[in-house]
């Protein structure tokens, strides 16, 4: 069981992080239009009192004209805070705004944080009952125990919406659908097995009971706390506690665990020893979820048996426990069919739709999505990984399943297949494709140059690109001002980067050569004037350096203009042959994804660059994973009006046609043609209309000023410019990127330098 490094930020980054932009993370903004008189007048008064009539006839019609079927309270008092303990309800503020990220993320539900300002049980059930009718569901968060069981407990018998309390059963379901799988490859029939729980806090009670439920005989888990085995007869047990204590002479770990086929650890570190492992029964399954640190590291495991099936919950060794497979995707079952609570049935059945995905033969399409890697159900891959994207489509769907069957659910689901479809459409398309490519680089790190290395954000993002594994980061810097800017950004001046810049004899020298070879006749420089290029111009010394092999690939820009950039790269390296240098962009809003050129470099195509653009996007939207659509956009559509503006774009598409080309393309096209199905209607012939997911602008100056009132004006999110056809692995950031655009380039670059062999042009 390989370990990789776990990433590191640092507190200032991490504070930075919260405080950029602005404070928190999480806003809410209109789902409506807010333009005009007539919009404000319906969106409040007098326009609210129709729906305000309609619900307060029939209270279920707030799902149909409020937020309240797609929004969950995340609820705390602060009282123990991931492993923190009880720092009160404002210090849990950042935890619960993470939630309510999260829950947006990896499922699309809105969601609101609240801390409730006290330790008083009735006190925090009277408050979440009387704001309860705002929401479709409430998940509670870090309350300690056994608190928290009483006010689930209340809760879900005086509420008629989902009550969720994540610490314990997000765990639990995780951790029974691992062991079910577990199980299954060891062997072991579940109403066989010997468990043995180490803690006997909220997720171990909710891990036990699911167990139960499960198949687990009751009587073969043993739950230990702090000071021991708990068994009947023990004093001062409380009601919970007591519910899980068994007739057994054992009364420490030692004694419990010899011959157990099953340890699941909720406690602190270092507690399972080797000898104990030693003492288990034979294919054992071993769970050791204490965070950060489990009760055993697998490679101490691994020194004494080699037949264990091994579980943690970190992400850098296999089979994480992580409630992230759970908790959103539970909520978004329940939600869409408007559930009056989440039963037993519905984690049972949550539970075996994990297990079952595990089991399955992962697509080519998830294959991408994860980097190239395609995972075995086995030892090693017992529970599917928290950024599958099968799991939108196939966890929602069996809790409403399991909530209609039993008769908790508002309403039904006409057609199971286009609910699936459905909840596949709430992904966010960039999140899969920068997944795809960072799991793909991670395998075979290859050197990145950071141009503008003494530049804030791209100091930050080499430190990114280096702590997530991605790759290795060169910076080109002076070595003085990159430690100053560590100590300011809170690393330490000796964080472990490579820093290099011209004053390297040998380099430059190399470097010298290299260009003076390749431009003395091009452009007539002399020796002395390519010295002086390499001696003062980071970026062109940057490009030697890839174009000589000294690294596979390099990111530069925000500090002057995409042009200026450019034209520096170009003097270096020639663009590929038989391919147009274009940029492209990538746009998401709102669930689509259409990619835009050129943004960046042809300033007035002609139709044989329109046609050859068209071309070689569809060879890079392949590579992203999208099937390409190509729309070539003008002012007119199929002629009308005709102008001899439009004719180049046109003729452009009757060049692709003589081609014969892979892929699907039509124009000249308006751009809501393009993009809107309900234009299908009027030109049937069309395949691209409404379809397109790629657009071809008829000049830099429209594609540039498109792009840029998109992400100005919109909340799209937005990757690239990709610079495509050049000769090496080369992108440009435009001015005033953020850390992120210029971490998502950089694993851009290394994936091309990955998938492209350069040296075959």
């Amino acid at each position: 069981m390989k370990k990789n490094k776990v990433e590191h930020y640092s507190d200032k980054e991490a504070l930075e992080f919260h405080n950029s932009n602005k404070s928190g993370k999480i806003e809410i903004i209109s789902s409506k239009p807010m333009t005009s008189k007539r919009d404000l007048a319906l969106a409040y008064s007098p326009g609210v009192a129709a729906p305000v009539k309609a619900i307060a006839e029939n209270p279920d019609k707030a799902y149909d004209y409020t937020t309240k079927g797609n929004l969950v309270a995340v609820i705390s008092n602060g009282s123990a805070i991931l492993g923190l303990g009880n720092l009160g309800a404002i210090a849990s503020k950042p935890v619960m705004e993470g939630k309510a990220v999260l829950f947006k993320r990896f499922a699309d539900i809105d969601s609101i944080d609240i801390e409730i300002d006290t330790n008083d049980t009735e006190e925090i059930i009277k408050s979440i009952k009387n704001i309860s009718k705002s929401f479709g569901g409430i998940n509670l968060e870090d309350i300690k125990a056994p608190e928290c069981f009483v006010i689930e407990k209340k809760l879900k018998e005086i509420l008629d919406i989902p009550v969720f309390h994540d610490d314990q059963h997000g765990t639990a379901i995780i951790t029974s659908a691992a062991l079910i799988n577990a199980c299954n490859i060891a062997k072991k029939k579940l109403n066989k097995v010997n468990v043995v729980i180490n803690g006997a806090g909220a997720s171990a009670m909710a891990c036990a009971k699911l167990f139960i439920n499960s198949g687990v005989d009751k009587n073969r888990i043993k739950m230990l706390d702090s000071k021991g085995v708990i068994y009947k007869g023990r004093d001062n047990l409380n009601e919970w506690k007591n519910e899980f204590s068994i007739k057994t002479e054992d009364r420490n770990l030692s004694d419990a665990i010899k011959n157990a086929d099953v340890f699941l650890g909720l406690s602190q570190a270092g507690v399972l020893k080797k000898n104990m492992v030693k003492s288990m029964a034979k294919n054992p399954i071993i769970f050791a979820c204490a965070n950060p640190d489990p009760e055993i590291m697998p490679e101490e495991i691994e020194e004494v048996r080699d037949d264990a099936i091994i579980a943690t919950g970190r992400s850098d060794y296999p089979n994480q426990v992580n409630n992230l497979i759970g908790f959103p995707y539970i909520f978004r079952g329940a939600l869409d069919i408007r559930s009056k609570t989440i039963n037993e049935e519905m984690k049972v059945a949550a539970v075996h739709a994990i297990a079952s995905l595990a089991r399955e033969r992962v697509p080519d399409e998830v294959v991408a999505a994860m980097g190239g890697e395609r995972p075995v159900y086995g030892k090693d891959y017992i529970i599917p990984s928290t950024f599958d994207p099968r799991l939108i489509s196939v966890i929602p769907l069996a809790v409403a399943k399991a909530a209609i069957k039993t008769g908790v659910a508002r309403i039904g689901i006409e057609n199971f297949d286009n609910y699936s479809e459905q909840l596949k459409n709430r992904l966010d398309p960039t999140v899969a494709v920068m997944q795809g490519i960072n799991s793909q680089i991670k395998k075979n790190q290859k050197k990145i140059v950071f141009a503008d290395g003494e530049d804030e954000n791209n100091l930050k993002a080499a430190i990114a690109f280096k702590n997530s594994r991605l790759g290795i980061p060169i910076l080109i810097a002076k070595e003085e001002i990159v430690r100053k800017k560590l100590n300011e950004i809170g690393y330490g001046e000796n964080f472990d980067i490579e820093i290099i810049n011209s004053t390297n004899e040998e380099l430059r020298k190399k470097y010298t050569e290299f260009l003076f070879k390749k431009l003395q006749r091009s452009e007539g420089l002399l020796q002395r004037d390519c010295d002086k290029l390499i001696r003062n111009d980071r970026v062109t010394f940057g490009a030697c350096m890839v174009s000589c092999g000294d690294a596979d690939a390099m990111v530069t820009g925000n500090t002057r203009r995409y042009s200026a950039s450019l034209e520096k790269i170009s003097k270096v390296v020639d663009p590929r042959p038989g391919e147009i240098m274009f940029g492209l962009n990538m746009i998401v809003n709102r669930g689509k994804t259409i990619f835009v050129c050129d943004t960046t470099v042809i300033e007035y195509p002609d139709e044989k660059q329109l046609a050859e653009m068209a071309i070689s996007a569809a060879r890079v939207v392949r590579l992203f994973g999208f099937d390409p659509k190509i729309a070539f956009l003008s002012h007119s559509t199929f002629g009308q009006p005709t102008t001899d503006r439009t004719k180049r774009i046109s003729d452009a598409v009757e060049l692709l046609k003589k081609k014969k080309v892979d892929f699907k393309f039509d124009g000249e096209m308006q751009p809501d043609v393009a993009l809107e199905d309900m234009f299908q209607e009027l030109y049937p012939f069309s395949e691209i209309v409404g379809n397109a997911n790629v657009l071809i602008m008829p000049s830099q100056h429209s594609a540039a000023i498109s792009y840029k009132m998109i992400q100005s004006m919109s909340r799209a999110k937005l990757i690239g410019p990709l610079l495509i056809g050049l000769g090496q692995a080369i992108e440009i950031a435009p001015l005033r990127s953020s850390t992120s655009d210029i971490l998502n380039l950089a694993s851009v670059a290394a994936y091309s330098a990955e998938i492209i062999d350069y040296k075959k042009n």
